[in-house]
């Protein structure tokens, strides 16, 4: 913390530090300060959660639900998983200063105490289950609070630094957005929403361990037992494929426990056409910038699957 007053060291009047400055540090203006809670969140990622939590209301309400509703939805949604982020920010903060492409984060790079980067995340946590639970329902509400309890505690603590399958299992805390914006309409849990979760459930190892074989060195330097460090590129992008290959059966079973449409089917045929292309590409070339396609390709994958689902559902009825 920022000192009050200034002191005197061996004779010579020193000027108090401005808050966030220190050996090896700089002064923190209140705007960097403010640009660095924000950073804490990893708003691209939360960006990606949302995507998966609109349509699914939209099929959910077979039409647009009520804009409240909507906008009450993203925005605990949003503050659940900023939380989520936040800690894992926390937790991480010792490999984040290790890996050049994390570096910069707002713990690493001195901007944020560990402390408060905590504190920040547990009150971001605490405010999106009151927040959902006064404007949309109890079921939503603990729904993304399970969100952020499984990614801090299951994934981040106890499976990031312990297994290869970190990824798999951890990953789940990405679909629950799905059965949030699913609940938030109809007050429960369906087997299409379900099948929504495994959608996302299945898309993440592929997506991710594709970008962990772009950085495979840098997590083998913070020990961090990603696929790729474990067990190699050619193990990796077999699994991709096969995950792939799930992924494509599990988008298939959504249409019909949706009861979706023909521009859904056929976007969804299409685009994991391409993703399987993608991913057996790998798996005959295990590279990294072939890695880097994939991973660049599942991002746009989501979005387009999740808003074709969304725009059969809105033109179909």
């Amino acid at each position: 913390m920022g000192r009050t007053a200034s002191h005197a060291t061996g004779g010579a009047l020193v000027e108090p530090l401005p808050h966030g400055a220190g050996p090896g540090r700089e002064a923190v203006t209140a705007r960097e300060r403010a640009a660095a809670y924000f950073a804490l969140t990893k708003p691209r990622i939360i960006e990606l959660l949302l995507i998966t939590t609109v349509p699914p209301m939209i099929v959910a309400a077979d039409g647009w639900p009520s804009l409240w509703l909507v906008l009450a939805t993203l925005t605990g949604g949003a503050l659940a998983a900023g939380g989520a982020n936040a800690i894992n920010c926390y937790v991480d903060r010792d490999i984040d200063q290790v890996m050049p492409r994390t570096r910069k984060r707002p713990l690493p790079s001195h901007k944020v105490e560990p402390r408060n980067a905590l504190v920040f995340g547990v009150v971001l946590g605490v405010a999106a289950f009151v927040f959902l639970y006064l404007t949309v329902n109890l079921i939503s509400a603990a729904l993304a609070s399970a969100a952020l309890l499984f990614y801090v505690f299951v994934y981040t603590i106890g499976l990031k630094r312990s297994t290869p399958q970190n990824i798999v299992i951890g990953g789940a805390a990405g679909a629950f957005p799905a059965l949030v914006g699913w609940s938030a309409v109809t007050g429960r849990v369906d087997p299409p929403a379900l099948a929504l979760f495994a959608i996302v459930f299945y898309w993440t190892p592929p997506h991710f361990w594709a970008l962990a074989m772009r950085y495979e060195k840098e997590y083998a330097a913070a020990g961090v037992p990603m696929m790729p460090v474990v067990y190699g590129r050619a193990e990796t992008a077999k699994h991709i494929l096969l995950y792939s290959l799930l992924l494509f059966a599990i988008c298939l079973v959504f249409f019909a426990v949706g009861r979706m449409g023909m521009i859904y089917l056929v976007a969804a045929i299409a685009l994991n056409s391409i993703f399987v292309a993608l991913a057996v590409r790998l798996w005959r070339r295990p590279e990294r910038d072939v890695a880097w396609s994939l991973f660049r390709y599942s991002i746009y994958f989501l979005a387009l699957l999740f808003g074709a689902m969304a725009a059969d559902r809105l033109i179909t009825l």
